[in-house]
């Protein structure tokens, strides 16, 4: 025990620290091209939206897509779409959970949608950094926001290597990596 004791202080010390998480919250292992992300999903504060992704895990729906907007300084986004762009058939459309506390800060994963707040289904993003402009303000068309649902635990090196690559314009999308960042698989793993 004192042992035990003594090296949680001696890492306490020299700034060692990992990241906590939440009895019962289910993490996932993003498998891509550039290389692993671990996301923790948070079950308790958007209990819709998790069920929701991880029912498309369970379907290996994300398997074979790939990373299709990447905005160096803002997010990097996937999982409908195919290398050749062809959008992937999803489930209905979720209510919006943006209004669950949880900001968009770097490192967070929230769930892509369209100008409609309650039009997410499978896509998500992840944070490059805090996007404060993204977070909840009001149940108003333009205060809704993008739901957070979990952060990434370990692998934000991959998302920075993501967020690096060199992307083009593959009409009518923008921001398109020029080579594919595929998501070989996404499973759940605690």
């Amino acid at each position: 025990m004192k042992r035990m004791l003594f090296v949680a202080v001696l890492c306490l010390f020299a700034g060692v620290t990992r990241p906590v998480q939440a009895a019962g919250n289910p993490v996932v292992l993003v498998s891509t091209s550039l290389g692993d992300i671990k996301i923790e999903l948070d079950q308790e504060k958007a209990p819709k939206t998790v069920a929701n992704f991880l029912t498309y895990v369970k379907e290996k729906q994300y398997d074979g897509t790939i990373f299709h907007r990447v905005i160096p300084g803002f997010m990097i986004q996937g999982g409908g779409m195919e290398k050749d762009m062809k959008e992937r058939p999803t489930h209905a459309p979720i209510p919006n959970e943006a209004d669950n506390g949880l900001k968009n800060v770097t490192g967070s994963i929230a769930m892509a949608r369209t100008n409609d707040p309650n039009s997410a289904t499978a896509q998500f993003f992840i944070n490059v950094k805090d996007n404060t402009s993204l977070d909840h303000r009001g149940k108003t068309a333009s205060g809704w926001g993008y739901a957070v649902f979990g952060k990434v635990v370990a692998g934000m090196d991959v998302v920075k290597k993501i967020e690096a690559v060199k992307t083009t314009t593959r009409p009518p999308h923008q921001d398109v990596p020029e080579e594919p960042v595929i998501i070989k698989s996404i499973r759940i793993v605690e």
